[in-house]
């Protein structure tokens, strides 16, 4: 079931894309009160203003009662006033060309469906000289409820900075749990050798301890393709596995939150009281721990579409995910962790890049299958998601996200890993793989969101992360002098733990994990 929980959930790697729309702002008052509410226009008509002190003021005539589709109608007098009428009937350039005959300076098309930005011909656009943007009709119904009759608006698109804040904040998230995870793996397999040369049960096999191990290229290829076929499902099949996925990541980060506040909690030797019942040992902090993680993951469950702050705990429980991942799934050397980065590596670049070629829309499946079908539907929780602090008109439509996959965080994590248990084996105190890795990765990251920024496009992560990690790793063991060890993944007894050892030649190497390096 692990395994399978593995598979669906690492199926669906990166992804960091910005959804970009014109949207702008409609700022309505009455002298005395001011409200704003979202609106979509069409850089292609007449462009509106950048800032609320450059915008020019109108007043409102409502005039829902009509589409504005012929002059048949007798219309009130509009000339040097703003629209507001209903989507639908005709065109927009219809409209807007008889708005701009009445002598209206603006319009405003109220919609009961979800707004899109309006177009037209493009021998339509040189003839419309009057702003024409979409607005929800239940915010025009809200502002009549506060305004009434008497409304004052001004229509404004401020510029959308790329560079956003909430950048720094996921790069910060991504390399903290990458560190942390990496540095946690290391520490179980310290106590692991530890527990093991005691003569205690901590040596025991990985498999007692409940971790999960690759050290078959096999097993690999077989993981990765059933990854493959996951995503294929998702795109096709996504209105009925997209609720598979939820109930798949509520018990998994629920566990996984446990696992980590558990490890804390030992750590710092905190509530150790247990009692007995019907032969069942419980543990205090167990109980409370397990209640604290469920009703977390439930309260996430149930508010999974509150963008507005739902987002904390989604970012909560995935960091948690991630970090429980890391910890347990262990690669065994080198040469897989190699095998298995570089087919994600390709997997990442064909589902987007390649498959736009082969879907209807020219859309790649890996956008489709992270963003949904539907954008006001249901989104699979496989992302970090940090709000764009400064996408203000954005925001007012929609909540806009900076998005990274768990996957841009687990697979070179999982390298990461396996270079803080490399440095536990050869008893390296300065942890010079981990170190060096963890920053190979900060590197990558900063590389994928450059590029981000420079070429205005979501970019598959793995893209650079991968050959950062690999290379970075690969560099520092050829430099060693260790390159043989690092590849083959063999343990070394450490002599003397107060420098780090040389590996003599013709030493006999230990097994891991049952295979002989």
């Amino acid at each position: 079931m692990e395994r399978a929980v593995t598979v669906v959930i690492l199926s669906l790697v990166f992804l960091a894309s910005q959804i970009s729309c014109q949207e702008a702002i409609l700022h309505v008052s009455n002298g005395n009160t001011e409200r704003e509410y979202c609106i979509v226009h069409n850089h292609s008509w007449t462009p509106l203003s950048q800032s609320l002190e450059a915008a020019v003021q109108y007043p409102l005539v409502n005039m829902t009662s009509t589409m504005l589709c012929n002059n048949a109608t007798v219309f009130p007098d509009v000339k040097g006033k703003a629209l507001v009428v209903m989507r639908g009937g005709c065109d927009f350039s219809q409209k807007a060309l008889l708005a701009q005959s009445l002598g209206a300076t603006a319009l405003l098309l109220a919609s009961n469906k979800t707004l899109i930005t309006p177009s037209a011909n493009d021998s339509e656009y040189a003839k419309v000289h009057i702003p024409l943007a979409l607005m929800r009709y239940r915010d025009f119904l809200e502002a009549q409820k506060v305004f009434g009759e008497n409304m004052e608006v001004k229509l404004y698109a401020p510029p959308q900075s790329k560079l956003d804040p909430s950048i720094a904040v996921m790069l910060l998230i991504a390399i903290v749990t990458v560190a942390l995870g990496g540095f946690w793996s290391g520490a179980c397999e310290r106590d692991r050798l530890n527990g093991g040369a005691d003569g205690g049960e901590g040596g025991g096999n990985k498999a007692d301890s409940g971790e999960l191990f690759l050290y078959s290229p096999l097993k690999v290829v077989i993981f990765v393709a059933m990854m493959c076929g996951m995503l294929v499902l998702m795109y096709f099949f996504y209105n009925v596995l997209v609720y598979v996925i939820i109930a798949i990541f509520c018990l998994a980060s629920a566990s996984a939150l446990f696992s980590c506040l558990d490890a804390v909690m030992e750590k710092i030797g905190c509530g150790t009281l247990s009692f007995s019942v019907r032969n069942w040992n419980l543990s205090v902090r167990s109980i409370i721990l397990a209640s604290v993680c469920i009703t977390i993951a439930v309260i996430w469950g149930v508010y999974r579409n509150e963008d507005r702050w739902i987002w904390i705990l989604q970012d909560l429980l995935g960091i948690a995910f991630c970090l429980n991942f890391m910890k347990t799934i262990s690669l065994s050397n080198f040469k897989i962790c190699v095998i298995l980065l570089t087919l994600l590596l390709v997997y990442d670049v064909f589902f987007v890049f390649i498959t736009p070629f082969f879907t209807k829309n020219g859309v790649s499946i890996m956008v489709q299958v992270a963003l949904g079908p539907d954008a006001s539907g249901e989104k699979l929780p496989v992302v970090m998601r940090v709000p764009r602090f400064s996408a203000w008109a954005q925001n007012l439509c929609g909540m806009q996200f900076s998005i990274l996959g768990y996957g841009d965080i687990i697979v070179p994590g999982l390298l990461v890993a396996y270079c803080s248990r490399f440095d536990v084996w050869i008893n390296s105190r300065k942890k010079i793989y981990f170190v060096s890795c963890c920053i190979a990765y900060l590197l990558g990251m900063i590389m994928t969101f450059a590029v981000m920024l420079l070429s205005g496009m979501g970019q598959p992560a793995l893209l650079y992360l991968v050959p950062f990690t690999l290379i970075t790793s690969a560099v520092v063991a050829g430099c060693r002098g260790e390159m043989r060890q690092f590849w083959a993944g063999t343990t070394y007894e450490v002599l003397d733990s107060s420098r780090e050892p040389l590996l003599p030649e013709g030493r006999t190497d230990r097994s891991i994990d049952g295979e002989k390096c």
